[in-house]
This record gives C-alpha cells, sequence and structure tokens, in this order.
C-alpha cells in the first residue's frame, strides 16, 4: 500500500476579553485576560494524565491585549482542542524518524501527542487524528472519515470486523477480526484512514465557512496535490474594535509532531495570528491558503 504525504493526497484521488472582574494586568499596563477555566469532562485518550493545567494552549497563550476568547460549549470541539496539553517549553518539533524539523522558528509550542514510527500524520491526517481522539473521548460510534475515493470509512465497522482493500485503485469492503473498541484498536484504524485519506478527501468532508465567522477547530485547508491543512485552535476577539487573532496548529511533511505556530511575521502577537477577511490570501509561516479555503465539521 502506497502512502502519498497528507499534503500530496493518496492517489485515490475571539470573543474579546474575559469580564473586567477577572481581568489583571501586565506589567506592560496592557489587560491580559485568564483564559476560561476549562470543565472537568476534558478526556486526552493518549494519555494517562492530561499534565498540569499550566501546560496547556489556553494557559501558554492568554488571548492578545484588550481581547478574549470566544465562548465555547463545554465538552466542544472548541474547547478540548483549547485545553490540548503541550509539552514543555522549548520543546523541539521532530519528525517520525526522530530527525529535527528544518524550520523550528515557525514552532511556538509542542502538542503533547505521539507522531508514530511510519511517515503518516503529515498535515491532514494531523487533523484526522486529532478530531477522532476527541471522538473517541465522547462517543466512538461516531468517528469516521470518507477516503480520497469517497468511501465512508467507520471506526465502528473497522472494530466489527469490516475493513477496505485497495485493488487498482478501487476500494472494495474486506473482513477482519472482530475486536473490542479500545483506544489501541483505533490506533490501527487510523494507519489505513492516514494512507487513503489527505487533504483533498478532508476538504469535502468540511463545510466552508466565511473567515470572519471563524471559530476554535476551524480549518484551513487546501485540497490538492500538493495541498496542506492547518487546524484553528482558538479564537479572540477584541470587543471595541472587533478585530478578531487565531491561534494555529499543523503537522507538515515528512510526518512530525503536531505543533503551534508562531507569528513570525508579527512578533507582537506571538502565536496569534490576525483574522483579516478583506485580504484575498491567509498567510501562515508554511503556506499561503485562499481567503475562502476555510472550513467546518458538521455537527
Amino acid at each position: 500500500m502506497r502512502h502519498f504525504s497528507v499534503c500530496w493526497p493518496a492517489f485515490l484521488l475571539v470573543l474579546a476579553c474575559g469580564s473586567p472582574n477577572s481581568s489583571a494586568t501586565s506589567a506592560a499596563g496592557a489587560v491580559v485576560v485568564p483564559a476560561p477555566a476549562r470543565t472537568a469532562n476534558l478526556v486526552y485518550p493518549w494519555l494517562a494524565q492530561p499534565g498540569p493545567a499550566s501546560q496547556t494552549v489556553a494557559a501558554r497563550f492568554p488571548a492578545p491585549a484588550g481581547c478574549r476568547r470566544l465562548a465555547t460549549t463545554a465538552g466542544s470541539w472548541g474547547e478540548w482542542l483549547r485545553y490540548l496539553p503541550l509539552s514543555p517549553a522549548g520543546t523541539p518539533v521532530r519528525t517520525y524518524s526522530g530527525a529535527l524539523k528544518d524550520r523550528q522558528d515557525v514552532v511556538a509550542a509542542v502538542i503533547r501527542i505521539d507522531v508514530g514510527t511510519q511517515n503518516l500524520q503529515q498535515c491532514a491526517d494531523a487533523i484526522i487524528r486529532l478530531r477522532a481522539e476527541y471522538g473517541f473521548s465522547h462517543d466512538p460510534n461516531q468517528i469516521h472519515f470518507h477516503l480520497t475515493t469517497g468511501y465512508d470509512f467507520w471506526f465502528s465497522d473497522y472494530v466489527a470486523g469490516k475493513t477496505f482493500k485497495v485493488v487498482d485503485e478501487e476500494v472494495t469492503p474486506a473482513a477482519k477480526s472482530v475486536e473490542a473498541p479500545t483506544h489501541a484498536a483505533l490506533a490501527r484504524y487510523l494507519v489505513p484512514t492516514f494512507g487513503y485519506a489527505g487533504t483533498l478527501s478532508l476538504s469535502h468532508e468540511l463545510r466552508p465557512v466565511a473567515l470572519a465567522a471563524v471559530r476554535p477547530g476551524d480549518v484551513l485547508i487546501h485540497g490538492g496535490a500538493p495541498g496542506h491543512a492547518v487546524l484553528v485552535l482558538d479564537v479572540a476577539e477584541n470587543p471595541t474594535t472587533h478585530e478578531k487573532f487565531m491561534l494555529l496548529a499543523q503537522s507538515y511533511m515528512p510526518a512530525q509532531s503536531i505543533h503551534v505556530l508562531h507569528n513570525g511575521a508579527d512578533m507582537r502577537l506571538g502565536a496569534w495570528f490576525p483574522v483579516e477577511p478583506e485580504k484575498k490570501v491567509v498567510s501562515t509561516p508554511e503556506w499561503d491558503f485562499g481567503q475562502a479555503e476555510l472550513g467546518r465539521f458538521p455537527g
């Protein structure tokens, strides 16, 4: 089975700052609003323990001065991403082989999640991985992804003994052993998913959304060969000016640690990127997306 890079698809083919009573003042005099408290039902299934509250996306990256994060529903995809556990500050991005990523300058933080030992978990695959992990923590029976051919591959079918095979570029159902719906089974399910899904198929999974309406959990995506996908981890907004800013995360190729992106174009913003609907291009450190290339998972 030949695997194409997530950015080269398979051949089948905020809202502004918290309440005034909770705000603090930085040394520079700017108002800094703490992140909303996480709810108790957030689970990160690949970790025995999620780690300290100080090592999460929300804690490490306060909203830009004068802004607050968009409200999210308790237990939602957006809230789950907001509190993703991070590796210690200064952790470098490594590829599946253990080598260092060439562009460490684009890295603001590393998500505390494994990359695997194969060249699989690249850009769209990393988003599929996180979405699958979120689904596993809520309702494993709802986990499914379309392959580039359109074949709808369900985790519930996989553990029930139904998988697929590829012959002459045709995907057909195939049998496998029945197994319990464990996290280890999820990892096995994701291997063929990564191999035969990619930016093109993921772009078809998502519904288009206007950049001005961006929310945590949305995806900047260009489906194709090559293509790329970047996940919106969080969004903040200034209540006075209505300017919005977003935190972004990606994997790349070869498969590498999922990492929060650093905004090298505006050092004042750190890891936050301005949302600029009036521009035709959304620039990220390693890819420029069209203004209309934003999608949202259904539901």
